[in-house]
Order: C-alpha cells, then sequence, then structure tokens
C-alpha cells in the first residue's frame, strides 16, 4: 500500500497545479515546499505516505464493516428498514441522487444511523491516548506521559442516557414528537480533541451509501428475522458482525 501511495504522490507531483489544489496530496505537497527551509521539517514524503496510509485504512475498513452491520441490522429489523424507505421515497423520492443537505430533513434516517453506531460498539476502547500532565482522577495519579485507553462502551452503553442500551432500537435518537436527538454520550469516534479525523467522512459515506441502497432495493434474508444472528464476532480491538447471506431485490 505505501508503494502505491507513493506512486501517487510522484503522479501528483508531476501534475500539479499550486493555484488549483485537487486533493490532500496536493495540498501536502504545496506546504513542503513553502517549509522546505524548516529545520524542524514535518513535511516530509514519508510523512505524507504515512499519513495517506492512515486516512485511507481508517475510513475503509471501519466504514464498510458498519455497513456490513447496518444491513444485518436492518434485516434483522424489517420494520425499521420499512420506515426508512418510506422516509427516502418522501424526502429524497425514486429518481434524485441522495445528498448530504437531505438529512436534516430525515430525523429517522438519523436516528437509525446514530443507533447502529451505538448499537455495534465497533472500536470498544479506540485508540490508544496519553497525558499531557499529572492527572488525578478519581484518587488515583495519572503520571504526564501515561497511555490511556478510554472505554467507549461504558459510555455508548450507558443505561441512564439509553433506556435497555443491549437492544437495537433507534427511539433512543428521537424525542417525543420524532425530531432528531442528539446526545452527548454518542461517542463511537471517541472524544476529545483527538478524536477520529475521519468521522466527518465516514459520517457522510455512511448516509449516502445506505440511503443510496435502499432507495433502489429492498432487502431480503434467506432465513427468518427471528433467526438471524446479531451477536459481534470479536477480533482484536473491534466487534465484527457474524457472516450471513442476502439477496438485493430491485424496487
Amino acid at each position: 500500500m505505501q508503494n502505491y501511495l507513493l506512486e501517487k504522490v510522484k503522479e501528483h507531483e508531476e501534475s500539479l497545479d499550486v493555484n488549483n489544489p485537487r486533493d490532500f496530496i496536493d495540498y501536502f505537497l504545496i506546504k513542503m515546499e513553502t517549509e522546505k527551509d524548516n529545520q524542524e521539517l514535518v513535511f516530509t514524503y514519508e510523512n505524507l505516505v504515512i499519513t495517506a496510509f492512515d486516512l485511507w485504512i481508517a475510513s475503509s475498513e471501519t466504514t464498510s464493516i458498519t455497513l456490513k452491520y447496518a444491513l444485518l441490522l436492518l434485516l434483522k429489523y424489517p420494520q425499521v428498514t420499512a420506515k426508512l424507505q418510506e422516509e427516502i421515497q418522501r424526502v429524497i423520492g425514486k429518481h434524485n441522487s441522495p445528498c448530504m443537505q437531505d438529512r436534516s430533513h430525515m430525523p429517522y434516517t438519523n436516528a437509525v444511523l446514530h443507533e447502529i453506531q451505538r448499537y455495534i460498539n465497533l472500536s470498544t476502547i479506540g485508540i490508544p491516548h496519553s497525558v499531557t500532565c499529572d492527572v488525578k482522577f478519581r484518587n488515583y495519579l495519572i503520571p504526564k506521559g501515561t497511555a490511556i485507553w478510554t472505554s467507549l462502551t461504558s459510555v455508548l452503553y450507558d443505561n441512564k442516557e439509553f433506556p435497555h442500551p443491549e437492544m437495537f432500537d433507534p427511539h433512543h435518537f428521537l424525542d417525543e414528537h420524532g425530531k432528531f436527538k442528539k446526545s452527548d454520550y454518542f461517542i463511537p469516534f471517541s472524544s476529545g480533541k483527538r478524536k477520529c479525523m475521519g468521522e466527518a467522512l465516514a459520517n457522510m459515506e455512511l448516509f449516502l451509501f445506505l440511503t443510496t441502497i435502499l432507495q433502489h432495493f429492498h432487502l431480503k434474508s434467506l432465513f427468518s428475522p427471528k433467526d438471524l444472528d446479531v451477536t459481534p464476532v470479536a477480533n482484536g480491538i473491534q466487534y465484527l458482525p457474524p457472516s450471513y447471506q442476502l439477496c438485493f431485490v430491485p424496487i
């Protein structure tokens, strides 16, 4: 992958227009040129390739896993899928391509996407961070520089914020009037200044992919929904969906 990305960097260099940067690589290359006399240089080819690799692997794998789990949950709960498709047809229609502006008019879809990410609890402890100064926490002293892991599960499954957190229920993110309800406990991307920088991209991808699929297809399981197992399979620091099969039936 890194060799592949290095080739792409070289292609960008050959066609670079500093007055019309096309993407992240172009902006990085422009910064490399302006910072070339900096003694503490951090804008290097090595850092460019590593950063591009991090962005690619993080966004592609986590988004695809979430989508795979989302489709399984929609097979398991056909009543949720039916309400989703009704809202998609009402707001977007049959022939218009979904766009991000549609999301603000689709409270149920928004709630379902949030509940999918909360329920699957994809990354239970996120990635390690370290404290920048001595911290006293619950009578424990955490020295500066100590690596810490955050238990995202304890927040995403907090039973005071989410009644019956072990159940998949989009109403966790809907108020009594059916409008979308934000929650400070929604932290699948971790929290703080160093949370996942791909959050905005992932949320856009999940909305656009899922609405496009449901706009054009009914989801059909090979088994009765009640017989589908949605129990996650642990894999390192992530929870993965179990293997399953489904049919896409054109609408």
